[in-house]
């Protein structure tokens, strides 16, 4: 019978029977490994492991052998600095409430999905004591995950710590005038029932128009009656577009009247244990249409002699955790939040206007708290020392990114010229000191254009551009990034609580698929040790200028893991840091304000500290807060793709350049690198052969003539179907399929694996 190893939260948790192993030279098997790690998900670390196990010096390095050959070969993969078996549920997980079992237990999936198949069921404990919270059906919650042994029943059994707020307030839906003149309200979302208006309820509304209603109790004959509370536009207009995005997506958008009542009741903050800097010329740099303005800076040539070519970098970030403070109102909606979501006609922001636009805001001219950190660089671009202060400041100016550039390339301004020697040049002159040790660190470099969308008046899309990359941005960026580096390296010297800002290594099979895709190119990659960002800056390098330089870019992107927020540090594999940690916007990011309060705790500065209950739930926010951040990108993702959709949907059957952005047995999904939109080309709309998937190569070649698409690839496509609503368009293939180096390979070595699905057509947006 084999022996089960369990792990407890802790303390060493070997037995007498490990103990006794341990001085025969014991080495657990592979099964045993596998079993404590997914039984053991908090302690899952090498260090935990051997510990366990009771490991010790030569079978240290053995266990790390026997770990690295369990991740080649896909049953263990790293996240953050724990192991986990792959496909496995995250220890802190984000689920929903579906059902009960026979027995009354509460049953739930995943909210994101966890590998490929059917989602795992995890049983919900629920507190015999009434203790903790309690979820019913239809909740979403927070919960810490454990495995079972049960082959039969749930994968996992979860224990809730908190349940997210359900929306009662509001039902999204179009106004409709039927024949017979009544209303009706068909929901945007398939799960809502249809509802009946009243006349007296109307509030305005016409045929077409986009409304949020407030659902009345439901009658015991017919359908549920409402009444309409705002309307917000047509269905063809931006607003109603991002509308539905914060109602598909669950983002709170209206503030409670508690929480406007004590934003309103906040008094400004006063000089009173703040050291007053408001002579200082620090400047704030920022977006032109920008409303609030939580960082600012300043620098000036260090005067010690014993750092000729130095500088000294000021950024100072407004004081936030002066006004909201843990437990409050404020607070509890800020987190609940996560952070502020942009969408091209309007913000939903993490906190009330009162704070984020007044109090907060570094408005020129004006007295604002702040919390500043002052940096010495050497002429090479090393840090030698930082320190933090609680200020009082007031800015000398408001920049935007072009002006304040367009100053320093020789045309100034009644507002720039007068501070461009004092301010403004050394500004630069610092910047250029820093990007010395930026090119040192040698940071991932994939300097991918971004898209803004600009609208008409009358909210659609007028146009899509990309603003240029100028100085000025990359100057704000590395000063933010040195900022925050030197957060977390003050809070661990202190020993406080914080949450770091970590970005894993891309996971082995990451590193092995990439590896498979170069050779197809006749690049090569050494195999074994742990990839440093300039590994890929050396790849990314070699085929500069290349044809295929953009599909490189595109794959070795699509390799990197995603950030998140954690209390366990791992460091920042993008910035090639060792500890990193967001403090800079905590207007619109609840981990900058977790970082604020844990400097006010750990310097002693005074009131808004981080407290011992807020540090003792550092996970649980983590992970909230991770997954708030993830809801906005997708949020903003999904507005932008059902904008575009609109503006082509006039548009059917003309002709658009395009490059492949994306490859499945399925088909081809479709770029236009114009306007940023994707959509969809059937495989079983490719004429000519029958294609193939190859995943290596990323492409689909014909299995007669070896020619086919690859990913990157730029092709020219006529748009066939638009689906404004959902998001998706359809195109048809214009251009003939290419040779594909190594395609007869790819199909002798892809042919048992995955064909091409010879599906009938359909209409897909991009992926999910």
């Amino acid at each position: 019978m084999a022996r089960r190893v369990s792990g407890r939260s802790h303390g060493d948790l070997r037995t007498a029977d490990t103990r006794a192993k341990v001085r025969d030279n014991y080495r657990p098997s592979r099964d045993e490994i596998l079993r404590y790690i997914a039984e053991n998900p908090d302690r899952s670390g090498k260090r935990d492991i051997a510990k366990a196990f009771a490991l010790r010096g030569e079978d240290r390095i053995w266990l790390k052998d026997i770990l690295r050959d369990l991740q080649d070969e896909g049953l263990l993969t790293k996240e953050r600095n724990r192991l986990a078996r792959v496909g496995a549920l995250p220890h802190v997980a984000v689920l929903d409430i579906f059902g009960r079992d026979a027995d009354g237990v509460l049953l739930a999936h995943p909210t994101e999905a966890v590998g490929n198949g059917e989602p795992p069921v995890i049983a919900i404990r629920v507190s015999r004591g009434g203790g903790g919270p309690t979820p019913g059906i239809g909740d979403r919650v927070l919960a810490k995950t454990f495995p079972t042994d049960d082959a039969t029943g749930p994968a996992y059994t979860g224990r809730v710590m908190k349940i997210f707020e359900k929306r009662t307030d509001a039902v999204l839906g179009v106004f409709r005038v039927l024949q017979d003149g009544t209303f009706r309200i068909e929901p945007v979302e398939r799960r809502q029932p249809e509802l009946v208006v009243d006349k007296e309820f109307q509030n305005g509304a016409k045929n077409g128009d986009l409304v949020e209603v407030e659902p009345a109790r439901a009658s015991r004959y017919g359908l549920p009656r409402a009444k309409v509370l705002a309307v917000l536009g047509s269905l063809t207009s931006e607003k109603a577009v991002s509308m539905i995005a914060i109602h598909a997506h669950d983002i709170p958008h209206i503030f409670p009247a508690d929480v406007i009542a004590e934003a309103e009741a906040v008094k400004p903050a006063t000089l009173a244990d703040r050291e007053d800097w408001r002579d200082l010329p620090l400047v704030t740099i920022d977006p032109a249409d920008a409303k609030d303005h939580d960082d600012a800076v300043f620098a000036t040539p260090d005067t010690d002699e014993k750092n000729p070519g130095g500088v000294v970098v000021t950024v100072a970030i407004a004081d936030v955790a002066a006004y909201i403070r843990y437990g409050t109102a404020l607070d509890r909606e800020a987190l609940k939040r996560g952070n502020s979501v942009y969408f091209p006609d309007r913000v939903v922001p993490m906190l009330p206007e009162r704070i984020s636009n007044d109090l907060c805001s570094l408005r020129e001219g004006q007295d604002r708290p702040a919390l500043a950190v002052r940096m010495t660089f050497a002429a090479d671009g090393r840090k030698l020392r930082h320190s933090f202060h609680r200020i009082m400041m007031k800015s000398a100016a408001k920049l935007a990114y072009p002006q304040a550039q367009a100053a320093i390339d020789g045309v100034r301004d009644d507002k720039t010229g007068p501070i461009l020697d004092t301010v403004l040049k050394p500004l630069w002159d610092a910047y250029a000191v820093v990007k010395r040790g930026r090119d040192t660190r040698q940071p991932l470099e994939l300097d991918l254009p971004e898209r803004k969308i600009l609208l008409k008046e009358d909210g659609t899309v007028d146009r899509v551009v990309v603003p240029e990359r100028l100085d000025a941005h990359k100057l704000i960026e590395e000063f933010m990034i040195q900022a925050n580096v030197a957060a977390a390296e003050t809070l661990e010297a202190k020993r406080q609580a914080l949450v770091y800002r970590i970005h894993d290594a891309p996971s082995l099979a990451k590193q092995e698929s990439l590896r498979e895709f170069l050779q197809t190119l006749g690049l090569s990659l050494a195999r074994g040790a742990q990839m440093r960002p300039n590994q890929f800056n050396g790849i990314l390098d070699r085929v500069r200028g290349a044809d295929h330089e953009g599909l490189v870019n595109e794959v070795v992107l699509r390799t990197q893991m995603q950030a998140e927020y954690s209390p366990s540090n791992i460091g920042h594999f993008g910035l090639n840091l060792k500890r990193y940690a967001h403090f800079t916007s905590p207007i619109r990011r609840y981990a900058d304000l977790i970082v604020h309060r844990g400097l006010i705790a750990a310097l002693g500065f005074g009131a808004g500290g981080l407290t011992q209950d807020e540090a003792e739930r550092l996970e649980e926010v983590s992970a909230l807060i991770s997954a708030t951040e993830r809801r906005a990108m997708a949020a903003e993702r999904d507005t932008v793709d059902r904008l575009i959709a609109a503006y082509l949907a006039e548009r059917v059957d003309e002709r658009f350049d395009a490059r492949i952005s994306g490859v499945t047995k399925s088909g081809l999904f479709v770029q236009l690198p114009q306007y940023g939109a994707d959509g969809f080309i059937p495989v079983s709309s490719l004429d000519g052969d029958y294609y193939i998937y190859d995943e290596t190569a990323r492409s689909l070649f014909g299995e007669r003539t070896g020619k086919g698409y690859q990913l990157a690839d730029r092709v020219e496509v006529r748009l066939i179907e638009v689906a404004p609503m959902a998001g998706a368009m359809r195109f048809e293939m214009l251009t003939d399929p290419k040779p594909l180096p190594g395609s007869k390979r790819s199909f002798h070595k892809t042919k048992g694996r995955a064909r091409a699905s010879q599906s009938r057509p359909g209409s897909r947006g991009r992926r999910r």
